[in-house]
């Protein structure tokens, strides 16, 4: 299944707190102020927050689906390629996920 750049803004403006900005060349979103997504390379992929030693261990997992940015190497952030998801269950995990590190306890399910 291909995703675009519009099944993951659909998905992350739905989550509460959500707003999408445009800075870098790209479309941000931000929870409460926080970034938790971008939509780079022509909304190919998007940037999500993801702890180091996880995000590692999804690169070494997947290559196909996911990278490291040079620039984004000594923070807590992996890259996924759109077209390389599963399906929509596995796409609205990866965003939530990262909303959720970045989202005030007052936005999480309790």
């Amino acid at each position: 299944m291909s995703f675009s750049g519009d099944h993951v803004r659909a998905f992350a403006l739905s989550l509460p707190g959500t707003t999408e900005q445009f800075a870098w060349g790209m479309p941000i979103f931000r929870v409460a102020g926080k970034l938790f997504l971008t939509l780079p390379e022509s909304e190919t992929s998007m940037a999500v927050r993801c702890p180091v030693l996880d995000r590692d261990e999804l690169v070494r997992a997947e290559p196909h689906k996911f990278w490291i940015a040079p620039h984004e190497a000594a923070n807590a952030w992996v890259r996924v390629h759109l077209s390389a998801l599963d399906d929509t269950d596995e796409l609205e995990a990866i965003v939530r996920d990262s909303w959720t590190q970045a989202a005030p306890r007052e936005l999480l399910p309790e």
